[in-house]
């Protein structure tokens, strides 16, 4: 059994060369890859059989990187994000400085700040932002734990963390909202 730093140090090597990770995350595990590497971001698509056209949500360890992936940030999302009580993606109306094919058709991009220990130290560690969407293809259930995982995913990544794959506690997907122009929050999913 690797350790969790090894775990961090082997996924870091694989999102470098451009591939994809089965990681577990603040909410369900994920499937992962570098979010400015175009290449990696179409096999998450090709794994998932997910149509091109449905944007897929970026993980940043602190939200002083948000200005990075966001070309204006409003100041309610950092106040959402602090008084946040379980995992909350926002959906920014301009991303930048990611793959193109992660942006919605209108630009806007997904971006979640995770506090779980493994995927924000993962996230810490390599530096870029990381994709994170669930691991199970398009329209099928979202596993809840890992060992309901599909064999179909996990024969398609290119490494498979080890840390907390035991772990039976049953998490749910993160709540979304979208913040447009004005200040108009908008709930996606609760």
């Amino acid at each position: 059994m690797k350790t969790e730093d090894e775990d961090i140090k082997l996924a870091c090597e694989t999102l470098r060369k451009g591939g994809v990770i089965l990681y577990p995350t603040d909410t369900v595990w994920g499937i992962g890859c570098d979010a400015t590497q175009s290449n990696a971001v179409k096999r998450v698509f090709e794994i998932k059989h997910r149509a091109d056209n449905k944007a897929l949500i970026v993980m940043l360890d602190s939200e002083s990187k948000l200005d990075r992936y966001v070309t204006e940030v409003p100041e309610i999302a950092y106040d959402l994000i602090e008084v946040a009580i379980k995992p909350l993606t926002i959906v920014y109306d301009c991303g930048c400085n990611l793959a193109p094919e992660l942006l919605g058709e209108d630009g806007s991009v997904g971006i979640r700040i995770t506090r779980e220990s493994f995927s924000n130290r993962l996230c810490r560690a390599y530096r870029n932002p990381i994709v994170s969407t669930s691991a199970n293809i398009s329209g099928e259930p979202t596993p809840a734990i890992f060992k309901e995982i599909s064999e179909d995913i996990k024969n398609t990544v290119d490494y498979i963390v080890e840390t907390r794959r035991n772990d039976n506690n049953l998490n749910s997907p993160s709540s979304v909202i979208k913040l447009e122009a004005g200040g108009i929050v908008k709930i996606i999913r609760n």
